[in-house]
């Protein structure tokens, strides 16, 4: 699919996104009224900038194929609940949100693009940015809120935006589905744009 017919339909896209876009970092206002598995559970959802790049790795897991289509929605999760320990224990990593928004630009263009590292690249570059998603969940955990539930909710929640995006990358196998999932990426490259500009 050529340049410019990707971008008006990346635009549609972003449009169709835009009331999210306005609120880019709701998951990290650090709100304290839910506690446990909920918060956990709401915190990749409503926040725009993990949404977009947990969406991502199950598409591009699913534009590689077997075996990266369960391999990189597995290392995400166990990655980002390492991360999550160091937020939890206060440890510093340096410029979570930066490399958060710079993973959705990084997983948008290797999807826009459908890059195809080796399976050993891909499940590197997810793991180091699973880090950082994990870090930011962890450092935000709500002082009411039971470290455990409150893990297993966003791990949840995680697998659950790998599985959208698995679904939605599944389509490939036609030309429309294959279509879809590059301006996905576009438009998740852009989503994580505007993240960083935002900072």
């Amino acid at each position: 699919m050529s340049d410019r017919r990707l971008m008006p339909a990346a635009l549609t896209t972003l449009l169709w996104m835009a009331p999210a876009l306005i609120q880019p970092a709701l998951a990290h206002t650090g709100d304290t009224t839910a506690s446990g598995f909920q918060a956990g559970f709401l915190h990749p959802i409503t926040g725009t900038d993990h949404l977009v790049a947990m969406v991502a790795v199950g598409l591009w897991g699913a534009q590689l194929g077997n075996p990266a289509i369960w391999v990189l929605p597995i290392i995400f999760p166990l990655v980002m609940a390492l991360g999550s320990v160091l937020g939890i224990t206060g440890i510093m990593v340096p410029y979570p949100e930066v490399i958060i928004g710079l993973s959705a630009v990084a997983l948008g263009i290797a999807v826009a693009l459908r890059l195809r590292p080796p399976l050993w690249a891909a499940a590197i570059l997810v793991g180091v940015f699973a880090i950082f998603h994990g870090y930011a969940h962890g450092q935000e955990l709500p002082s009411a809120a039971d470290p455990i539930s409150y893990g297993v909710g966003f791990v949840t929640a995680t697998g659950l935006l790998h599985l959208c995006g698995i679904v939605i990358g599944a389509s490939v196998r036609w030309p429309v589905g294959e279509r879809l999932v590059r301006v996905s990426g576009v438009a998740i490259g852009c989503v994580g744009t505007f993240f960083l500009w935002s900072l």
